[in-house]
């Protein structure tokens, strides 16, 4: 039912569905409703016991009830009709359509993935990358509107995918990462900043951000690390270093007798502490798969984007309408008790 069109004297406005559809801006005069048919049958009560009485004697056939009889209560009636409307119209029935559009300034993520043969490493299962491959996954897909692009190193680094907000698309480019993507061998921790700060100094993000993931010893590439960080955190971007791994003797393949081969794994921490501090972010250190989740939940609550709302209200008033009914009654209740035909009703 479209009651925008409908006209005042619809009787479309009295429909159940109709008065459930609104909002009341002045609900408590809905309250009066209550003392209408208590006024009515006082005033009814009056009437019968304080009205004068003329003693007449009359036959007992004479005395005949019909549902004519009923016709004198019609002014009563719609007076409290007029009554009853009068208080709708003051409670101002309403339809609100109220819009809500919401946005959010989206952030800037680089992930940078160590990929050298270090991460084969299977102190993670089954090996560090693997793990890291899988929380990087969920944590992209709980970003909304960030743009998200990858860089993988070990010997040296490139850009796997760019900054994008096609999810599934950079769920692809996890798929397809594999130790043999890069021939030279070596861990160049510098090499992948240079290539992050390249994909993101021309960036117009307010916020742009760097997740380095990494064993944490850089043995390769030409560009020392800590001066890769600083020309990032010229550029704004934050820097979050995770390592990956313990230290010591850990499980690196098998032998003959499929017994786990034990290495000697060595981490750089002192270089992934300084590189996070020039960026304004914070190191982290994961020494197993729930370790490495909690540090990646961690970063995605500190990188929230700021979501804001605009909301339009579009209120439209009904009280005119029962107004209208009121005064359309009213007269009717006028011409019934000012005219002939109150004395018709009346006998």
């Amino acid at each position: 039912m479209d009651s925008a069109i409908d006209p005042w004297y619809s009787l479309r406005w009295f429909a159940p569905s109709q008065f459930s559809s609104y909002t009341w801006e002045n609900k408590i005069y809905l309250w009066g409703l209550v003392l209408v048919p208590v006024v009515i049958i006082i005033r009814w009560l009056t009437r019968y016991f304080l009205n004068q009485k003329l003693a007449v004697a009359l036959v007992k056939s004479d005395l005949k009830s019909t549902p004519l009889t009923l016709v004198r209560f019609i002014p009563d009636l719609i007076l409290s009709l007029v009554v009853i409307l009068i208080i709708v119209a003051l409670a101002r029935p309403q339809k609100t359509n109220e819009k809500v559009e919401q946005w959010t300034e989206g952030i800037d993520i680089m992930l940078a993935i160590d990929i050298s043969q270090s991460m084969q490493i299977s102190d993670f299962t089954p090996t560090r990358l693997d793990a890291a491959r899988e929380v990087a996954r969920d944590f992209i897909k709980g970003r909304l509107q960030d743009r998200i692009g990858i860089v993988v190193f070990s010997g040296d680094a490139f850009s796997l995918a760019p900054l994008t907000t096609d999810y599934e698309l950079l769920n692809s480019y996890l798929n397809d990462i594999s130790f043999d993507m890069i021939e030279n061998r070596g861990t160049a921790i510098g090499s992948a900043l240079a290539v992050v700060t390249n994909r993101m100094r021309e960036s117009e993000s307010k916020s742009k951000v760097c997740i380095l993931l990494s064993d944490g010893d850089n043995t390769a590439g030409n560009i020392d690390p800590i001066t890769a960080a600083e020309l990032a955190a010229a550029y704004n971007i934050k820097i979050y270093t995770i390592i990956v791994g313990k230290e010591g003797l850990v499980p690196f393949g098998q032998d003959y007798f499929g017994r786990p081969h034990m290495v000697e794994n060595t981490v750089d921490e002192t270089t992934m502490r300084k590189i996070a501090n020039i960026g304004n972010g914070q190191f982290f250190r994961a020494q197993d798969e729930s370790a490495l989740q909690g540090v990646f939940d961690r970063i995605n609550q500190y990188e929230k984007a700021e979501i804001k709302e605009s909301r339009f209200k579009d209120t439209s008033d009904y009280y005119f309408i029962y107004l209208q009914w009121a005064i359309g009654l009213f007269l009717l209740w006028l011409l019934l008790k000012s005219t002939f035909i109150s004395n018709v009703l009346q006998d």
